[in-house]
C-alpha cells in the first residue's frame, strides 16, 4: 500500500472517529459539551463563555471536515500537494477534536486544555502549509481554506474560553472587579493573536471571521445574559473588530503583489 492511500485511510478513521465524538457531544451518545464537566463549558460559566448561538459554527465545520475526507479521496487530488500536505495534520486535529470531547464527558477540564492546546498548534501549522500552495480551484479554495481557516479562528477564541472554564472550574479567582479585569486582558491577548495570525497567513478571512465570530458571541453573552459585564462585553466587541480589521489589512499587500 502506497503512502498516498496510507494517507487517505488515516483521514477517512480520523474522520469516522471524529463523527463518534460529535454524537458525544452533542448528547446523542453521551452528555451535551455544556452539561459536561460539571458545567464549566455552558455558556453562562464564566466571562469568557461564549453565547450558545455561536457554537453552530460547528456544522459548518463538521461539514467541512466531512467534505474534505471526500475530497482527498478524489482520484485528482491523491497525488496533490495540498492533500499530502494536509492529510496527516487534519486527521490529527478530528482526532484531537474527538479527544477533546471524550475528555470532558469525563470532566477532565485540565485535560481538555491540554488537548485544544495541541489542536491549536495543529492547525496552525496545517494553516501555515495551505498558505505556501495556492489553491487550484473554487473547490479547493471552500474546502481547504474556508473548514480549516474556520477550524482553526474559532478554536484560537475556544482555547481561551476554555482555559478560563478550568480556572473557574478550579475555584481561581480575583473577586468581581479584577476577575473582569482578566477577562479584558485575555481577549486583548485573543485580538493579538488575530493580528498575528493575519500577518502569518495573509490576512485570511475565514480564520478571522470564525475568531471574530466567537468574540462577539462572547460579547453578545456579557452584555445580555449572566454573568453580565458591560466591560467584558464592549472589550470583546472592540477585539472583534481589531481582528476583521487586521485580516482586511494584511490582505491588501497581497492582493496587490497578485496585481502587479
Amino acid at each position: 500500500m502506497d503512502r498516498d492511500r496510507q494517507r487517505q485511510l488515516w483521514v477517512t478513521a480520523s474522520e469516522a472517529l471524529c463523527i463518534y465524538g460529535t454524537l458525544l457531544g452533542t448528547g446523542v451518545l453521551g452528555r451535551r459539551v455544556e452539561e459536561s464537566s460539571g458545567g464549566s463549558l455552558a455558556a453562562d460559566a464564566t466571562l469568557l463563555a461564549p453565547g450558545a448561538p455561536a457554537f453552530s459554527i460547528w456544522s459548518a465545520i463538521y461539514l467541512g471536515l466531512f467534505a474534505y475526507t471526500v475530497w482527498q479521496w478524489l482520484p485528482a487530488n491523491k497525488t496533490s500537494e495540498r492533500a499530502r500536505a494536509t492529510g496527516w495534520l487534519a486527521g490529527v486535529s478530528m482526532l484531537l477534536n474527538a479527544g477533546w470531547l471524550l475528555v470532558t464527558q469525563y470532566g477532565l477540564i485540565w485535560l481538555s486544555v491540554g488537548v485544544i492546546v495541541a489542536l491549536l498548534v495543529t492547525l496552525v501549522t496545517l494553516v501555515r502549509r495551505l498558505t505556501a500552495l495556492p489553491a487550484a480551484d473554487l473547490a479547493d479554495r471552500v474546502i481547504l481554506d474556508g473548514t480549516f481557516g474556520a477550524y482553526l479562528g474559532w478554536v484560537s477564541i475556544a482555547t481561551a474560553a476554555n482555559v478560563t472554564a478550568a480556572a473557574v472550574a478550579s475555584g481561581w479567582t480575583l473577586g468581581p472587579v479584577a476577575d473582569q479585569a482578566l477577562a479584558v486582558a485575555i481577549l486583548a491577548v485573543a485580538a493579538g493573536v488575530g493580528i498575528l495570525l493575519a500577518r502569518a497567513l495573509g490576512g485570511r478571512l475565514a480564520v478571522a471571521a470564525a475568531l471574530a465570530w466567537g468574540l462577539t458571541w462572547i460579547a453578545v453573552a456579557r452584555l445580555t445574559t449572566e454573568p453580565e459585564s458591560t466591560l467584558v462585553g464592549v472589550a470583546a466587541l472592540v477585539a472583534a473588530l481589531i481582528v476583521a480589521v487586521s485580516a482586511v489589512a494584511s490582505r491588501r499587500p497581497r492582493l496587490a503583489l497578485a496585481r502587479a
